[in-house]
């Protein structure tokens, strides 16, 4: 039988056939080659081989955390110590900044939808948070929690603007502190579709998705810190800003850089439906549709309906207008996630309207 064709990219020594992803329910049959295909194919190996220098160029290599090895772990994988029931689990999240309240909020609702049974609970700035949007944040069911912020190291050298708050992901391993044995943490831009209590079974100290680009990487090793799952011990969230300082990890990508080292050996990859990156979708739309009936969770990574230009705070009225424009980006290719996020916002504010018109009026 003729071999499954596929194009295979290349990153860090592994393969990928995501770039032509065909689900194997839907593999298609092939014939004998014909006596033209075969003659065009002796032509393009003729260019080919005219063409030599270009073919032994060097391949692009990206670095991984495998390729710079760092030792910076050493607490094990399998976690055995606690013996957990429902109320000891929780789902986190985070509001840094007064322009993600209306995604907190949706995002709560978006869970009381598939009826989780953990705690919902949001990390926020006391500093910078004001009454009104943490009002807003927790109408949909999360219990908030201050934190101090954690700097970025190096005085956030090579990083992004957008992502030097982010350092304070690493205070989820503290949180231990409030009775949590196990959680679930989600960027305040992802919406949940589908239940997924089940991951809180798992034995292993930390689970992530795999992440994906949209250059010539494709589909990586290495994993998307926008849902995580963790054991929150406050030995490992010691132990990791012990190290913070001096663990060598691309700054662009900011603390996902620094825990993709520091779980460089360790961290069980979790299916690509716990974490519907959007990116998924513009990379192999083939693989996203096939995927699409099992999405717990949906990823607004490439396009925000509820932020306006430089993260701009908006208004209802106007949060409305960026939804509707959200829809029709990029020619309309991520219009239905958009208005599935909208929906499930004006949901939101039906079901919680009295307590968000006493957020919006201060009392």
């Amino acid at each position: 039988m003729p071999p499954f064709p596929s194009e295979m990219s290349y990153f860090n020594g592994y393969f990928s056939r995501h770039d032509q992803y065909l689900p194997l329910h839907k593999r298609p049959t092939f014939s004998r080659p014909s006596l033209l295909t075969l003659t065009l194919g002796l032509l393009v190996a003729i260019f080919a081989v005219a063409n030599m220098v270009s073919l032994f160029r060097p391949v692009q290599s990206w670095p991984s955390p495998f390729d710079d090895y760092q030792a910076l772990n050493t607490f094990p994988i399998i976690n055995q110590s606690s013996n957990t029931s429902l109320q000891n689990h929780a789902i986190v999240t985070t509001l840094y900044s007064d322009s993600y309240a209306a995604a907190v909020a949706t995002l709560g609702h978006s869970l009381r939808k598939a009826n989780t049974n953990a705690r919902l609970v949001v990390l926020y700035f006391p500093d910078r948070i004001s009454p009104a949007a943490l009002c807003v944040a927790t109408s949909s069911g999360f219990e908030s929690h201050p934190i101090s912020r954690i700097p970025p190291p190096h005085n956030s050298a090579g990083m992004d603007p957008h992502f030097i708050d982010q350092f304070t992901k690493l205070a989820l391993w503290s949180l231990d502190s409030l009775s949590i044995d196990s959680l679930i943490y989600m960027d305040a831009d992802t919406l949940v579709l589908r239940n997924f209590d089940e991951i809180f079974s798992l034995p292993f100290s930390f689970a992530a998705v795999p992440d994906v680009f949209l250059d010539d990487r494709g589909f990586v090793i290495t994993f998307n810190a926008g849902v995580l799952f963790l054991k929150p011990d406050t030995e490992i969230f010691h132990a990791m800003i012990d190290v913070l300082p001096v663990a060598r990890f691309p700054p662009e990508y900011a603390e996902q850089a620094f825990l993709n080292q520091f779980f460089a050996p360790s961290a069980v990859r979790l299916p690509y439906v716990y974490n519907g990156n959007l990116a998924y979708k513009k990379r192999a739309p083939k693989l996203w549709e096939d995927i699409r009936g099992e999405l717990r969770v949906i990823h607004y990574t490439i396009e925000k309906p509820f932020l306006g230009s430089h993260f701009k705070l908006l208004d209802w009225e106007t949060l409305d207008e960026r939804i509707a424009e959200a829809a029709t980006s990029d020619g309309g290719f991520f219009r239905d996630e958009m208005e599935l996020w909208g929906k499930t916002w004006q949901e939101a504010r039906m079901e919680y309207a009295e307590k968000l018109d006493r957020c919006r009026r201060g009392r």
